[in-house]
């Protein structure tokens, strides 16, 4: 399998890294208008530099692209490379608009070519192993879900704001998680350190039974990313830097007191560390994309899953009056 990456910022140095570890994959090249940069990923990886992406997508036999531009270059690259026929597993967000991912989507549908997206806490052994205990019905009913992804802005970021740029993660794994749509959407933020973009926002929004709350923001100096579900059976605690996940089991039997109104005595909890075998998650995203590419199995992230992403975050953008 060849495969090829276009982008040589922080994410595209990591697929080119992974890629060229990876058992019958071979990384042909890399592409990058920055040369110092492009050159040396190819350097280091053994495999050829081009400075015009469409050079690389003519290598003769590329089977599958990495696409890590900055996102509001997402469209224009990633039609052409879907145009050329090639796979392609395009970095979150799908694309800078809900539009323009639409088009994406039934582009890559017309050439019968896989399109992926990069929503790669998906991948995160925690969150697969959440989603059993949720699924499982370990939980119970799950009545909220809170998601708090924050710490200071990266340099590289420069055309995103933090919704569409860090709070995408969340949005995806609460669609995941519980296997639904929300109802409705409601967020407050701004602009506190940056004036052209928001850089913080807290965000609820409101599913079937259950609400959903993600705080976001560029401002924290602490770097923290976790999530915590609670249901009718328990709570679940994960950390999704560590891979850690615990679960606390309710413990509480039905009475009624003296009066005969009906009370619930609750125990001390069942705090249960839950077994995780922590790998990389891109390492996980890529090898579930190349195995997707072969015909082994679906993509986990495909480009609707993308496409409802970003549908979420411009209605989350548009209560905020942006």
């Amino acid at each position: 399998m060849k495969v090829g990456v276009i982008g040589t910022g922080m994410m595209g140095k990591n697929h080119a890294r992974v890629y060229s570890d990876m058992d019958g994959v071979v990384l042909v090249g890399v592409s990058d208008i920055n040369e110092k940069s492009g050159r040396e990923v190819a350097e280091r990886h053994d495999c050829e530099y081009y400075k015009n992406y469409e050079d690389l997508l003519a290598v003769e036999g590329l089977d599958a692209v990495s696409l890590c531009v900055p996102t509001s270059m997402h469209y224009d690259v990633g039609r052409i490379v879907i145009e050329k026929g090639k796979h392609v597993l395009i970095e979150k967000p799908i694309a800078d608009t809900v539009e323009n991912a639409r088009k994406l989507v039934s582009l890559a549908k017309k050439a019968g070519v896989k399109l992926a997206v990069g929503h790669i806490e998906r991948f995160n052994p925690a969150v697969q192993e959440l989603k059993r205990l949720v699924d499982s019905g370990k939980l119970g009913d799950i009545t909220s879900i809170l998601a708090r992804r924050v710490g200071i802005m990266p340099p590289r970021i420069k055309d995103a704001n933090v919704i569409i740029d860090i709070a995408v993660h969340d949005i995806d794994v609460f669609r995941y998680v519980l296997g639904k749509e929300p109802e409705s959407v409601c967020a407050l933020g701004g602009k506190a350190l940056i004036k052209d973009r928001e850089d913080y926002a807290d965000i609820l929004m409101k599913y079937n039974g259950t609400n959903g709350f993600i705080e976001v923001n560029w401002l924290t100096p602490v770097k923290i990313r976790v999530l915590n579900v609670t249901g009718t059976k328990g709570y679940a605690q994960l950390n999704y830097i560590t891979q850690e996940l615990t679960l606390h089991e309710s413990v509480y039997e039905k009475t009624y007191d003296r009066f005969g109104d009906f009370v619930l005595n609750f125990g001390e909890p069942n705090k249960i560390p839950v077994e995780v075998k922590k790998e990389e998650p891109l390492r996980l995203e890529l090898c579930n994309f190349i195995e997707a590419v072969k015909g082994n199995g679906e993509l986990l992230v495909n480009g609707n899953d993308g496409l409802e992403v970003l549908k979420i975050a411009e209605r989350i953008m548009k209560s905020m009056g942006k």
